[in-house]
């Protein structure tokens, strides 16, 4: 082994050189995560309202007025 010391300055720089990486990818990734999670959660919406579309139609009752 080698007895080289480890100083708090080593520590902060590797420390800030890999925050700085990942910081830099997370804004890469930022704004498509953003647009595909605001286009998953319409589609969502979209195959909701028609789900309930349907089953409100299959539901509701057709009310016949006669004249007497």
């Amino acid at each position: 082994m080698t007895d080289t010391k480890i100083s708090r300055q080593d520590l902060e720089d590797r420390f800030r050189s890999v925050q700085n990486d990942l910081t830099g990818k997370v804004e890469e990734k930022k704004q498509p995560a953003i647009v595909a999670g605001a286009a998953g959660g319409l589609l969502l919406l979209i195959v909701m309202y028609f789900l309930g579309r349907r089953s409100g139609r299959k539901r509701s009752a057709i009310v016949s007025i006669r004249r007497v």
